[in-house]
């Protein structure tokens, strides 16, 4: 296995981004939610975890960054990504049938690795 020094930086954000959102994977998990998706996407959009529990559907954005000298990482879901998530997420709800139940949107956030948790963070028109 290759020295994390010799993985391309890109590639090492990807990795982090990925673990970040195991983690805030396993959050949803210990409160009792089930991991419907990760990494859902419609075309070029993404929603990085869909998790339901009981008739809640929670539609999750994780951001992360290694300190706060540029602003908080729930600083980076703004206007325009909050549309992509509420478009991708119609077209989850179209392609997976889904009535009768509660919609939300959730940022989850790790600074330094410490994990911050914003339920409903934000509404869609």
């Amino acid at each position: 296995m290759p020295s994390s020094k010799s993985i391309p930086p890109k590639d090492r954000r990807l990795e982090t981004g990925h673990e970040y959102e195991r983690l805030a994977a396993r959050f949803y998990v210990d409160k009792g939610f089930d991991v419907l998706e990760r990494n859902w996407r419609a075309g070029r959009k993404e929603i990085d975890l869909i998790v339901r529990k009981r008739d809640l559907v929670v539609f999750v954005e994780v951001k992360s960054s290694a300190s706060k000298r540029f602003g908080h990482p729930a600083e980076r879901v703004d206007r325009r990504k909050r549309e992509n998530l509420a478009n991708c997420a119609r077209q989850y709800i179209i392609a997976r049938d889904l009535s009768g139940v509660d919609l939300r949107f959730d940022v989850v956030t790790f600074v330094d690795g410490r994990i911050e948790h914003f339920p409903d963070a934000f509404e869609v028109e």
